[in-house]
This record gives structure tokens, sequence and C-alpha cells, in this order.
């Protein structure tokens, strides 16, 4: 028996690549069955389902547009009233059910105090919801 001591090594070199053969052929064999199974699951049984109309359970009221100009006047929707007068139709518009909401449009030169008096009116009536009216700005500038 004779032991070989250094010398040619090949038979214990490491291989470095990997055998990508039986892999490939894995995922081949995955991707038919997946094509045969995919076109049975999707058959499903022909119904024709009902169609609802969606009905709003609750009329919502029309909105309360304010305008207060540069000078300070009011406008209810488009008609001049005055601060007294205001504060009047907004107590009335609080009182209602459901209440409606509060939507004030101010001229970009409008003080803020007279803003300040619609929202403090409007606070005095129980109006619970007030928005302000804008206008966006310019696309792409």
């Amino acid at each position: 028996m004779a032991m070989s001591v250094g010398g040619e090594g090949d038979e214990d070199e490491v291989i470095s690549s990997i055998n990508t053969t039986p892999l490939v052929d894995v995922m081949l064999v995955l991707l038919i069955i997946f094509l045969i199974t995919i076109p049975v699951v999707t058959h499903t049984v022909p119904l024709q389902l009902p169609k609802q109309a969606v009905m709003p359970l609750q009329t919502q009221p029309k909105s309360i547009e304010i305008a207060v100009n540069r000078d300070g006047d009011f406008f209810w929707y488009e008609k001049h009233v005055d601060a007294a007068t205001l504060l009047e139709r907004l107590k009335a518009a609080g009182v209602q059910t459901p209440q409606p909401e509060v939507h004030i449009r101010g001229d970009q030169e409008t003080r803020y105090e007279a803003i300040g008096r619609v929202i403090t009116d409007c606070e005095r009536a129980g109006i619970a919801k007030v928005s302000f009216i804008t206008e966006p700005p310019a696309r792409g500038g």
C-alpha cells in the first residue's frame, strides 16, 4: 500500500461552479403546472348579481354663502345685508336640523376684522361648520 504525500492533488480540488440544469428543469416543471392549473381555478359559476341603488339616508341642507368685499360689507348669497341682519339670519340657520354649513368668501383686500366678525357671528349663532372659499393657485407657476 502506497500513500501519496504531496505532489499533484487534483482529486481534492473544490469545484466553484454550480450546476443550474436541475434548477431550470424544476422551474420549467413548476411553470407548466401553474399554467395548467390557473384556468381551472378561474372558472366560476355564472351569476346575475342584484343591482342596488344607493339612496342617501339624510338630505343635506343647502350651504350658506357669505361674501365680504374689500370695504367690509356683508353679502348673504348675493344680497347686501348689515351686521344685525347677518346675525339674525345665522341664528335662524343655527337652529335648523341638520345644520347648514357656512362658506365665507372674502376679498383679498378685506381686513381681517370683517372676516373675524362673520366668524364671531357664526359662533354666537351656534354654527358648527364654517369654511373659507379660496381660489386655487395657477397650475405650473
